[in-house]
């Protein structure tokens, strides 16, 4: 990983991207919404009158920015700052931190782009002199049109680093812990047709079970984890509303201060501001962290519903096959009360999932709205692939 202490790096480490077609397509999209996030920060701070203040600049910018693109979250808090230094420089660049990219291995790293992450190959170009950039790495397009990454690193952190000799710094990658997401990945492979069909055939149905009451307390985890993280989001925005409203309130007062020629007044209420603004740097760092949890919690608790309906239809199978081997003449009547049991779980993993009981009927209304969205969300993605070709 590289060093995030900004003010000790005095040289520019530069890695040329060696991109294939989708990552070149996912780059370029990258830099036209951030263009266009740039449009829109100019805007709203003109119609706001918002100079220099970064947390009104947030308040009022930020939402409408992650809705009109698709930027990561992350890449939108940096940008805020970065618009008067996104105007000046000579080459079109964006801002990363370790949030955004990592040296994976000696070969490749990870970028966040627009269209998601993407592993890239890259090759050392070497090293410059100097670096005044405000975050610890830059994506840039070069006058031949290709890609760097460029890292500010420290001599005085590598001793032996100099311009004519190659020094590639590496993440440091400890064993990726066992995450939910990748418990839950485990499950849903566990009930595949194929894993299955290799257990004994008196063993199946055993093991369907079993299955399913580990899906099922993967379920409950995951929905324990995403009341933790909603209970968070609540916490760190009301502190960011907070400073919102303190940062508001200062404004008003260095302006009174100043027009009543009181510059000592002003002075400490500019320097309160800077100290709200560095916590509120911290806190939305926070807050795209936590809604990047979100997101993956989510993620894994819609794919750990779906394994537990594919486990449960799996087990309805499973018991009409032994019931007609072993009883005939009942497989009609088992098989209806199978079906039975299956939507009696199935309302059950639904209430637990939304909280409402079982027994309310849902609204078709709510129905629709849920169809209306789902739809929504696969036109925009048929979209985006239409775009990329």
């Amino acid at each position: 990983m590289f060093p995030m202490g900004l003010s000790h790096y005095d040289r520019t480490l530069r890695y040329r991207l060696l991109l294939a077609p989708e990552a070149r397509a996912a780059i370029e999209s990258t830099f036209a919404d951030y263009a266009r996030m740039m449009d829109m920060l100019d805007a709203i701070a003109a119609a706001k009158g918002i100079g220099a203040n970064l947390v009104a600049l947030h308040g009022h910018a930020y939402e409408p920015i992650r809705k009109a693109t698709r930027l990561p979250s992350r890449l939108v808090t940096l940008g805020l700052r970065d618009r008067t230094a996104f105007r000046a420089a000579a080459n079109p660049r964006l801002p990363l931190d370790d949030r955004l990219v990592n040296v994976r291995d000696a070969g490749t790293l990870s970028l966040g782009t627009a269209l998601g992450r993407f592993t890239i190959p890259f090759e050392v170009t070497g090293y410059a002199a100097g670096w005044t950039h405000a975050t610890p790495a830059q994506l840039v397009r070069t006058d031949k049109g290709d890609f760097e990454i460029h890292f500010g690193v420290s001599a005085s952190s590598h001793p032996n680093l100099s311009p004519g000799k190659d020094h590639v710094m590496l993440a440091e990658h400890a064993p990726a812990p066992d995450t939910l997401l990748s418990r839950a990945g485990r499950l849903i492979a566990g009930i595949a047709y194929g894993a299955i069909e290799k257990a004994e055939d008196k063993n199946r149905v055993a093991l369907v079970k079993q299955a399913i009451r580990e899906i099922e307390q993967a379920e409950r985890e995951a929905r324990d984890s995403l009341s933790h993280a909603r209970a968070e989001e609540y916490r760190l925005n009301a502190r960011r509303a907070e400073i919102e409203r303190e940062t508001t309130v200062l404004a008003e007062q260095i302006r009174i201060a100043i027009s009543e020629s009181r510059d000592d007044l002003a002075r400490a209420g500019i320097a309160r501001q800077m100290d709200l603004e560095a916590q509120f740097e911290v806190l939305s760092r926070a807050i795209d962290e936590n809604a990047e949890r979100i997101d993956a919690v989510l993620t894994t608790l819609r794919a750990v519903l779906s394994s537990l309906q594919d486990a449960q239809t799996r087990l309805a199978e499973l018991e009409r096959s032994e019931a007609a081997v072993a009883h005939p003449v009942a497989t009609a009547r088992k098989g209806g009360d199978a079906g039975l049991a299956k939507a009696a779980r199935a309302s059950r993993v639904i209430a637990r999932a939304t909280g409402v009981p079982e027994g309310i009927t849902p609204s078709p209304d709510i129905d629709e709205l849920s169809k209306l969205q789902r739809d929504k969300d696969i036109a925009e993605r048929l979209a985006r692939l239409k775009s990329q070709n």
